[in-house]
């Protein structure tokens, strides 16, 4: 990997529409991007899926991943193309035994003592996620000068919850039962999550990522200190460390599902953006969340689905009400794997005429 593909992407972003959003500039029309956007809802994608073989041989097949990634921008002019990879390849690049079983989702072979947070092998992390940080290589040279490109990772609390419980779960009881009853044990696997986190989002930086998203899908299943302690202190010292490297390229945090602490989490991270999910009121958005950073989103993604004139509604109203200031047009979490292809067409063409 060269480290001075970092150096060129940071200087291209200036003339980007997604990268001029995320530094606080009205774009009109908006930019526009999906979380899930390369997906089981678009039918190329499921004929690469079947050469793949399992899930994780196709995230880490760098000229799969990078065609997985290109397919939604080539299908619907998109404006970012974000990496094909999964949240889960950080514990599974730590040693945890993780494997994808059809139907039910992750299964990870549990990690619940300080003694099994010692066993994790931070020392090959690199050379482990390399397959990541090719296909982004890939990706970087086939997209069109305009075309941003988003490298992600799952947040520690989020990363957390998967590696304790084993899986995913309704309740969190175990990952939250260790934070609450051995605070200071549980602490040290979150900082390995820092540490391992703030790693690979450099690392795809230097391999081409021109902005980055840190994703913490379960944040509001904590009450207000543990999500302090949990997921807002982890991901400042994320942003700290890779702003240390890289302090032009913009982060992104999604917070999902924490109601009126998004303004708390853009203030105390640093971030750049806070992506919203679908149940944030858009007035509300506009009125305490955009003077503070940019917002991104925040369609529900069952709308989409819908599609139809519902769809294009709730579009309209998004736009009008967040569009004036920095904003990036998004869904509240990622593609239904049932939506109708047609419908994102339809959902991009209306954006770009707003």
């Amino acid at each position: 990997m060269s480290l001075s593909t970092s150096s060129i992407a940071t200087e291209s972003t200036v003339t980007k529409k997604l990268t001029q959003a995320l530094n606080g500039k009205r774009t009109s029309p908006p930019p526009i991007w999906l979380m899930r956007q390369a997906g089981r809802y678009l039918p190329e994608y499921m004929e690469i899926r079947k050469s793949a073989g399992d899930f994780l041989s196709l995230c880490y097949t760098p000229e799969l991943a990078a065609e997985v990634t290109l397919q939604p921008v080539r299908r619907f002019g998109l404006d970012a193309a974000i990496i094909f990879s999964d949240i889960l390849v950080i514990p599974d690049a730590l040693g945890q035994n993780v494997r994808f079983a059809e139907g039910e989702g992750p299964l990870l072979e549990p990690v619940r003592t300080s003694e099994q947070i010692e066993r994790l092998d931070r020392g090959g992390l690199e050379d482990r996620l390399g397959p990541v940080y090719q296909a982004l290589e890939r990706v970087r040279k086939e997209l069109s000068p305009d075309v941003a490109l988003i490298g992600f990772a799952g947040a520690p609390w989020t990363v957390a919850t998967y590696m304790v419980e084993g899986g995913g779960s309704r309740d969190f009881s175990l990952v939250k039962g260790w934070a609450f009853s051995a605070p200071d044990e549980f602490q040290r696997l979150i900082d390995v999550l820092v540490e391992a986190t703030s790693a690979h989002l450099i690392s795809q930086i230097a391999a081409g990522a021109e902005a980055l998203q840190i994703f913490d899908t379960w944040a509001g299943a904590l009450p207000e200190q543990a999500f302090i302690r949990w997921c807002v202190q982890p991901v400042k010292e994320i942003v700290s460390r890779v702003r240390e490297k890289h302090p032009r390229v913009p982060i992104i945090g999604f917070p999902r599902g924490v109601g009126v602490a998004y303004k708390m989490y853009g203030r105390e991270t640093g971030v750049n953006a806070l992506s919203i999910d679908s149940s944030v009121p858009l007035v509300w958005a506009a009125s305490d969340l955009q003077p503070i950073c940019v917002v991104q989103g925040n369609l529900d993604p069952a709308m989409l689905l819908a599609g139809g004139k519902p769809m294009i509604s709730a579009a309209k109203d998004i736009v009008a009400t967040l569009g004036e200031r920095g904003f990036v047009f998004n869904l509240g979490h990622g593609i239904i794997r049932t939506t109708p292809p047609d419908h994102v067409a339809a959902l991009v063409e209306e954006v770009r005429a707003s």
